[in-house]
């Protein structure tokens, strides 16, 4: 009722003008909220609820509107009128993806009138657009292109610029800008203040002198742009990119004197298949194996091993924690823990909450494990000197690039990781070697790093590597299956794409403390009874809200533990991912990487027999060892996490 008054209240001040029938009978009490007003679309009818846009409703009806500016993860714009339609009684076109519908309605989608005005704006916009279509990296997959060979663009009808009127931005190891493609639809600034609320871009100047640019027009890797891409993967052409190092990748693989491995994460595995004509959600991990070693890899790793070393590391960090909080009453211990395998989260909490870095957990993400031990256990191992070792990284992340790239990840005595692809980025490979991914055999990953967990597979979606630690804090302190607890060990409550998610786990009993971690706490007792409380944000936009509920002391400042991801559903929405995305894209792939997780026999870290053996033969002095602290966490210093 308080709902319906409201609404009243809004649609009574609206002006007469933008008073309708239906929304004079709304101002009068018959209906409200939900309301379903009529709409005839191309001839067609329906009913949709008040306020639904002319764009919405025609993809009800399966009917397709061309969009430019338009994005279903963005607010709208209504800026580049590619979508203009003709509504009855409207003395001009209106924009189809900002036009709400408050009365019955009728439209027409494709009269000659709008085919002319359309193709008239893609014509205008093409004489602001500076390029080659041939050497850009959106070539065959720009929706300008696209748009200009629907509206049968054969000619410039207003020119085409000759010449470039702005220099390249390419200071940043990640992104890329070239705003000389730039067709202002704005999709990147409401990106970045909107949906990942960083702030880096904005439109400034005014007519034909707009332009979109960062603070003082700054390069990006002045600014606070915290890497993540997704404006890359929300530019409808090529004015944003990924830093693509593929080039140099080829270049190791053709030196006979290099040792070329790579590594692969799991949300690429479950997205690559996009970039080959299949539809969202179908994983390709035993196929990419398989190209992999065609395109001339040396040896092929699942980046899902370190997941699990992760998880032993930094699972082992929070109970190292907690003892000292709750055993040795020690107030200076920073609580709650912060993951740190997303590096756009930690770019993030760097720029924006840098009193809160000592929440951030030491533990290395699992890309830069993995670098570390390559080129130390692995060089020993195989008796390969580690400067002939090129680790290439394969990641759904851009800002994997600046992580790699960082100088304080060289504590192997190498730069750990050489360089990191994209999603992107290794299908052009894959396509280059002239290899069509979905046809070929299957095969598997090498040893000794081939042993993985579902556990590390969950890491490529929001509330994965909270999951994957639960499975094993459960079993390792309580004594009992994770099964017990929740069934076929799916933490259910961990899933999903709200933005925030709590949970709180009852510890109601305690077993042995493992041979692992004797050293570390004599036994659980203290653990007995208690509750352990946890959080999950996915989304810069969605860590701040967790952030500044934190230095309220609300809830969330209970938590001991939460899982922090930079993009929009974790690693499976990076910025290195296939081009589109959507949530429904997201949803899809989502479920491929559940899907595998289903499917591998071992499901938890602490049992992965690698990560075993490797405490055994090599990081002999356990989790937060010596040695292991040195190569596979980094080091606090008063300036904060990171030693730069």
């Amino acid at each position: 009722m308080a709902d319906n008054k409201k609404n009243i209240e809004d649609v009574s001040r609206a002006p007469v003008s933008q008073r309708g029938p239906a929304m004079e009978r709304v101002a009068e009490g018959e209906g409200g909220i939900g309301a379903q007003v009529a709409v005839n679309i191309d001839g067609r009818d329906a009913k949709v609820p008040m306020g639904t846009t002319i764009l919405d409703a025609a993809k009800k009806l399966g009917i397709r509107i061309p969009t430019l500016c338009h994005h279903p993860d963005l607010c709208v714009a209504g800026v580049c009128r590619v979508c203009v339609v003709e509504v009855e009684n409207q003395r001009t076109l209106q924009a189809a993806c900002a036009y709400p519908i408050t009365q019955p309605t009728k439209v027409k989608t494709h009269t000659r009138k709008v085919r002319q005005a359309r193709r008239h704006v893609v014509d205008l916009l093409l004489s602001q657009h500076y390029g080659d279509c041939y050497a850009c990296t959106r070539n065959n997959n720009c929706e300008l292109q696209s748009l200009a060979k629907e509206y049968g663009v054969d000619f410039f009808r207003f020119g085409h610029p000759t010449e470039a009127r702005y220099e390249k931005d390419l200071s940043s190891h990640s992104v890329l800008r070239d705003m000389n493609k730039c067709v202002l639809c704005r999709r990147c600034v409401r990106t970045c203040i909107d949906l990942q609320e960083v702030g880096v871009l904005e439109a400034v100047g005014r007519s034909c002198e707009t332009k979109i640019a960062t603070f003082l027009d700054k390069p990006l890797a002045e600014v606070v742009c915290i890497n993540c891409g997704q404006c890359i993967n929300r530019c409808p052409t090529g004015a944003l990119r990924a830093n693509d190092p593929t080039d140099e990748v080829w270049a190791a693989i053709d030196d006979p004197k290099k040792h070329v491995v790579i590594q692969t994460a799991p949300a690429p595995r479950a997205a690559i298949g996009e970039c080959f004509g299949l539809e969202p959600g179908h994983a390709l991990t035993f196929e990419m194996n398989t190209a992999l070693r065609m395109c001339g890899f040396d040896k092929v790793f699942d980046t899902n091993f370190t997941a699990d070393l992760t998880i032993l590391e930094e699972g082992t960090e929070l109970i190292l924690r907690l003892y000292k909080a709750l055993v040795q009453k020690d107030r200076s211990v920073a609580l709650p823990q912060f993951t740190s395998c997303s590096p756009g989260w930690v770019k993030y909490i760097e720029h924006f909450y840098p009193e809160y870095l000592p929440n951030v957990s030491s533990a290395k993400s699992p890309q830069q494990m993995f670098g570390a031990i390559i080129k130390t256990y692995y060089a020993q191992m195989h008796k390969i000197d580690p400067k002939d070792i090129v680790t290439v990284a394969l990641m759904p992340c851009s800002a994997k690039k600046f992580e790699c790239n960082r100088p304080e990840m060289m504590d192997s005595g190498y730069k750990d990781v050489d360089y990191g692809l994209t999603t992107r980025e290794l299908a052009k490979m894959i396509s280059e070697a002239g290899i069509d991914l979905p046809t070929i055999p299957k095969s598997d990953f090498d040893d000794p790093f081939g042993s993985a967990t579902g556990s590390g597979v969950i890491f490529g979606a929001s509330g994965g590597v909270m999951e994957a630690a639960l499975r094993t804090v459960i079993e390792l302190v309580v004594g009992i299956k994770v099964e017990d607890l929740y069934a076929h060990a799916d933490i259910i409550p961990m899933r999903g794409f709200d933005g925030v998610k709590y949970a709180e786990i009852n510890i109601p009993k305690v077993g042995p403390v493992p041979e692992l971690l004797k050293k570390l706490v004599p036994s659980w007792d203290w653990l007995k009874g208690a509750t352990l409380k946890v959080g999950v944000a996915h989304g810069t936009a969605n860590a701040k809200r967790v952030m500044e509920d934190i230095k309220a002391g609300g809830k969330l400042s209970e938590c001991h533990f939460i899982e922090f991801m930079g993009c929009p559903g974790g690693c499976l929405g990076g910025g290195g991912q296939p081009i589109p995305t959507s949530p429904e894209i997201r949803a899809a792939r989502a479920k491929a990487i559940y899907d595998e997780d289903a499917h591998y026999e071992i499901r938890k870290s602490h049992e992965n027999p690698v990560v075993a053996k490797i405490y055994k033969e090599f990081l002999t002095e356990g989790p937060c060892g010596h040695l292991s602290h040195k190569l596979l966490h980094t080091h606090y210093t008063p300036r904060g996490k990171y030693i730069v």
